[in-house]
């Protein structure tokens, strides 16, 4: 395929952080890579550092073109908020090295454009990743949420970078 682009989704998580790696372009959208970096049960910095270098390794592997990064809610706690904050920060860390360009997409958002909800439950979000990229059996719910933040980006591309990221001017 001509004018394909390779995109890295990733669904931060302190714990476990999900990836995906997808190529769109023309012809299609396929998944490439997908899975879960599970950074232990450590002390936080500890896990931060497990996210950084595995990421690295994933970004160094793939070589993606684009980065669609899940951007931080406040759920329940803003403990967890601030953690997954750092969570999310140590994997933009890994990702700037690749050199790739960085997006960011709201929750709600990642799961309208590939589920039709922003409501969405992770079983629905493995079911629709397993649909729209032809894969064999469902994958992994963290895995399969950094599959649909890349593939959000993927159908998101040609909208204005004031519209992507949320921002107005």
């Amino acid at each position: 395929m001509t004018g394909v682009i390779r995109i890295l989704g990733v669904d931060p998580g302190s714990r476990i952080t999900g990836y995906g790696v997808i190529e769109h372009g023309p012809g299609g959208t396929r998944a490439l890579a997908w899975g879960d970096i599970r950074s232990g049960e450590g002390e936080l910095p500890q896990r931060l550092r497990s996210i950084f270098e595995q990421l690295t390794v994933i970004v160094a592997e793939h070589a993606p073109q684009e980065v669609a990064v899940e951007r931080v809610f406040v759920n329940k706690s803003v403990d967890s908020a601030l953690k997954l904050g750092q969570a999310r920060g140590a994997a933009l860390c890994a990702v700037f090295g690749g050199g790739a360009e960085v997006f960011e997409y709201a929750p709600r958002q990642i799961k309208q454009a590939v589920v039709g909800s922003g409501a969405a439950d992770k079983r629905q979000v493995q079911h629709m990743m397993q649909v729209l990229l032809k894969m064999d059996s469902a994958p992994a719910a963290d895995a399969a949420d950094a599959l649909a933040v890349a593939l959000c980006h993927a159908h998101m591309r040609g909208v204005p970078v004031q519209l992507r990221t949320g921002r107005r001017r």
